[in-house]
């Protein structure tokens, strides 16, 4: 049984990769604040929870994204798919309290929010508030001392203030005590037809002992975009005029946008508004064209309509089966493309257990 923690826990790729293998594990804890700010500082807080009880300062914290007066939809996500409870639920990783799962924790996974280190974001780094998410992390590590760490994050982390963050990171880790291997990954080298590159490292408790840890081997992508598509669609998602002439027009789109391909890009945040990321172009049926806000135009020659991929096409192509989908569009498609690809995760994870015995 592996006991399991997570945080910036999103809509949870571990654990499906993790039932997808027929592992079991139990869930100790995960967090997430759902992309929710609070105006206080971390340090105004810390104040003011500091003299409490640590469950009452928890409480005093969950109040303050209460009155935020906005929804956690990831945690809908998460719990509507997932074994837990509140008792196992954190808003905000900031108060955690890690010594307090000292020894019980197996594996500990986690990607701080990525937009700091980006190559679309500021480039503050640990400058940026956002950023500065990572030293918790660190600090979980520290506190916890799981046998085993996965942190994962964008390749711009790499190159960021000439390679200094990620040299930072990868020094703070081993100061932990924990032996380490770094990698990038693409998701379209372990059978899920997506380009997504992303950083990963895994560390192991130095008492562990493991000095011959391997990332797994590339395999040969056999599957399709088109395997992931639903063979029914909701008309809804269908383009009208200028939407189809966007996605269909390099000139408009200027690369922001692609139709029909066998592998697609990566999936975003913002995908599919503003007609930007992936779309598919089809025969328009006879359903189709009784519907009038639907624009059936003209591409290489042939009739075709344009439509988005819907939230449940974006689910499976970042490797999710039977996801359960309880938030509307908007956050279905930014959960989606915020997570971890599932796949990539299987094979990380077939590794780790090749070294690591979890009892």
């Amino acid at each position: 049984m592996i006991r399991l923690a997570t945080v910036f826990s999103g809509i949870g790729a571990p654990e499906e990769a993790l039932k997808q293998l027929n592992e079991e594990f139990n869930i100790v804890f995960a967090c997430d604040n759902g992309e929710r700010e609070l105006s206080a500082t971390y340090e105004e807080i810390k104040e003011q929870i500091e003299e409490l009880p640590y469950e009452e300062g928890l409480e005093f914290v969950n109040n303050l994204y209460l009155k935020t007066g906005k929804e956690n939809y990831v945690k809908q996500s998460y719990f509507a798919n997932n074994a837990i409870d509140e008792t196992q639920w954190f808003e905000d990783v900031r108060f955690i309290d890690g010594t307090r799962y000292r020894g019980d924790v197996d594996i500990l996974v986690g990607g701080s929010p990525c937009q700091s280190f980006s190559t679309y974001g500021k480039k503050q780094g640990f400058e940026d508030t956002r950023g500065t998410l990572f030293f918790h992390y660190a600090s979980l590590i520290r506190d916890i001392h799981p046998k085993v760490f996965i942190y994962e994050n964008v390749v711009g982390l790499m190159s960021h203030d000439k390679g200094n963050t990620w040299k930072r990171i990868q020094e703070i880790f081993k100061e932990l005590d924990y032996d380490i291997y770094p990698t990038t990954l693409n998701a379209k080298d372990y059978g899920l037809p997506q380009i997504r590159q992303r950083v990963f490292v895994v560390g192991f408790d130095k008492a562990l002992n493991i000095k011959d840890f391997k990332f797994p081997e590339p395999i040969t992508l056999e599957k399709k975009a088109t395997d992931y598509l639903s063979r029914a669609v909701d008309l809804k998602y269908y383009l009208g005029k200028k939407g189809f002439e966007w996605v269909t027009t390099k000139e408009k789109h200027q690369g922001r946008s692609r139709v029909n391909r066998d592998v697609i890009c990566c999936q975003t945040a913002n995908q599919q508004f503003n007609w930007t990321g992936d779309f598919r172009l089809e025969k328009p049926t006879d359903e189709i064209r009784a519907d009038k806000r639907i624009y059936i135009g003209t591409y290489d020659g042939e009739e075709r309509v344009a439509r988005k991929l819907t939230p449940d096409e974006c689910l499976r192509l970042m490797g999710f089966e039977n996801f359960r989908i309880v938030v509307n569009d908007v956050n279905a498609y930014r959960q989606s493309g915020n997570s971890i690809a599932v796949p990539v995760l299987k094979f990380i994870f077939n590794s780790i257990l090749d070294k690591v015995c979890f009892e």
